[in-house]
């Protein structure tokens, strides 16, 4: 019996452009994760301000209003093509950003505008992963595909933090960035063998068709599909009320309420990170057992609960077990619903509709931007609150209003 057959988590890997397309999500993974703390710290320390982290932190996500143009210039050009243009850019943005550190220079005002070029580009990588996943995964491969594929973020979380929080303190924020440059440089090249020949889909528009023309029939496409278009209002909800509280807000956790360092904020980043790993190892192994919509809404309503019970506690040890716990729910949330999105798409949409469902992170920069004084005015643990029930209730109300596309055995949405 061969490896993949014992091992079902390795059966995508008999894909040629995944073995290509793993290793490259998974440097340019850690360097995202390296950068987010070696950043966020920075502008923590030099600023003094939780207002100046969560704007930051919201900067991160300024491309997901344009990812719409992303997916379709995917469907266009090939995604390939888009993923290499997108990772040369990060490339240069972090170069620029070496040279500062080792020069001397950063400020706060350059470390926001570079972060900004990055945000425009960025949320889309998530998206064009996804898509090449799609694009050369048989059916049955699928959910475990993304599973794997999802590994490559989660345990970026946890060597990224980790390493970066390292080598800054060991050789400074220069000579950490040199790594990540190398990350992303490896993280090109091997992109450059990742994909399949562009075909052109029966029914796709011409490729001389306008692209506000496109991308309004993306818009139509998905708001005319009932589960896509809750679905599209799930993933929004999360990234408004959930994910603010155990991304940029970290740092404020760790600085002012439990009193640790750089180094405790990696830990507590890895916790998360840990908990999504294996999750998504589960998933990878497993996958071909999970009802996709079930699933998703089930898994948001406790990822919310956890992040009420994190608001809460105030003990390091006791809130990286939540956050372990927090992130393997994550997993079995995100991972289905992406599955959902690319398994009921119409291949001649299918990149719009990604880039539709990145729009979505924007609901992140809009917590994180309403959390950053509220921490300031309430704390924490109000802020946690309110935003873990805001969550859950409206999570409900979605799974009610759709319960018969999300929920029913037999929806499309839930098919194995």
């Amino acid at each position: 019996m061969s490896l993949t057959a014992r091992v079902p988590a390795l059966a995508p890997f008999q894909v040629r452009s995944f073995r290509y397309q793993w290793p490259a999500d998974l440097l340019a993974s850690w360097a995202f994760e390296m950068e987010g703390v070696i950043l966020g710290w920075f502008v923590l320390v030099s600023t003094g301000s939780v207002l100046a982290l969560a704007v930051f932190g919201s900067l991160q996500f300024l491309g997901t209003l344009i990812s719409p143009l992303f997916g379709m210039a995917g469907d266009r050009v090939g995604n390939r093509k888009v993923l290499c243009l997108m990772r040369a850019t990060y490339l240069a943005v972090a170069s620029a950003l070496a040279a500062l550190f080792l020069s001397g220079l950063a400020a706060p005002w350059s470390v926001f505008v570079l972060a900004t070029i990055m945000g425009l580009v960025r949320p889309s990588d998530i998206t064009l992963r996804n898509l090449l996943v799609g694009e050369t995964m048989p059916s049955n491969y699928l959910m475990r595909a993304m599973g794997v594929s999802r590994t490559t973020a989660d345990s970026a979380r946890i060597v990224g933090a980790l390493s970066g929080a390292g080598l800054v303190a060991l050789l400074g924020s220069g000579m950490a960035y040199l790594g990540v440059c190398f990350f992303y440089a490896a993280s090109l090249a091997l992109t450059f063998n990742v994909g399949v020949r562009r075909l052109r889909v029966l029914g796709e528009e011409p490729a001389h068709a306008s692209p506000l023309r496109a991308l309004r029939e993306g818009f139509a496409y998905v708001w005319s599909t009932p589960d896509m278009r809750a679905v599209m209002l799930l993933a929004f909800l999360v990234n408004l009320a959930a994910y603010p509280l155990i991304g940029s807000l970290l740092a404020y956790v760790a600085k002012d309420i439990y009193g640790l360092g750089q180094t405790g904020l990696g830990w507590l980043i890895a916790c998360f990170a840990g908990g999504a790993l294996t999750g998504s190892i589960a998933i990878s192994t497993f996958g071909a057992v999970i009802r996709p919509a079930r699933t998703t809404l089930v898994c948001a309503v406790l990822w919310f609960s956890l992040n009420l019970a994190f608001s809460w506690i105030e003990i390091p040890l006791l809130g990286q077990i939540v956050l372990f716990v927090s992130g393997f729910v994550q997993s079995f949330c995100m991972i289905p619903m992406a599955v959902l999105l690319l398994r009921v798409a119409n291949p001649a949409f299918r990149g719009r509709v990604m880039g539709v469902r990145m729009l979505a992170v924007y609901g992140m920069a809009i917590g994180l931007l309403a959390a950053g004084p509220l921490v300031e005015h309430t704390g924490f643990a109000v802020t946690g609150t309110i935003f873990s029930l805001v969550g859950i209730v409206f999570t409900v109300v979605v799974g009610v209003c759709w319960r018969r596309h999300l929920w029913d055995v037999g929806a499309d949405a839930n098919a194995r």
